[in-house]
């Protein structure tokens, strides 16, 4: 009998937001697909589709801003573009091959190459204009502050 896997969360499921629970299961969709056709020749006879993969990243919330934070070890900061279409961020680029070192012979590679994406829809109002992205150490992390009206707002309590 299939057992179904448990969450990883530790949460009880009232507390759970079928939102960002949707979200992520898209993000991980995306993900596979990228694994499992990124090497496939899938184009007209003699040419191959160069499919890009996704970098690992963290989509977090802030009462001010959406904050994401992409794993690119080795990309420089001109290597990298960073859209925003409407509320999507949009993050890419390509990782280029090492050249070998003279008279050396590569033995084995786990490192991930070519052109790389990273879609991330945000779920409130943005003001695309604040939007800003910085790198370091490896790590690009790109703020998307909300619009004010998608701030929280304290509300005045009145009557007796």
């Amino acid at each position: 009998m299939a057992m179904l896997p448990t969450r990883r969360s530790g949460q009880h499921p009232a507390l759970i937001d079928p939102t960002r629970e949707f979200e992520d299961i898209y993000d991980r969709m995306g993900q596979l697909m990228n694994f499992a056709f990124s090497n496939l020749g899938l184009g007209a006879p003699g040419r191959v589709i160069d499919m890009p993969w996704a970098p690992p990243a963290d989509v977090s919330e802030t009462d001010d801003a959406y904050v994401i934070h992409v794993e690119l070890p080795g990309v420089r900061r001109d290597e990298i573009n960073v859209e925003m279409r409407d509320r999507e961020v949009v993050i890419s680029g390509e990782v280029k091959e090492q050249e070998e070192e003279k008279g050396g012979q590569r033995r084995r590679s786990s490192r991930r190459t070519g052109r790389f994406e990273y879609r991330a829809y945000l779920p409130g109002d943005i003001n695309p204009d604040g939007v800003n992205a910085q790198l370091s150490d490896g790590i690009l992390t790109v703020r998307v502050p909300k619009s004010e009206a998608a701030k929280p707002h304290r509300i005045e309590v009145t009557g007796s």
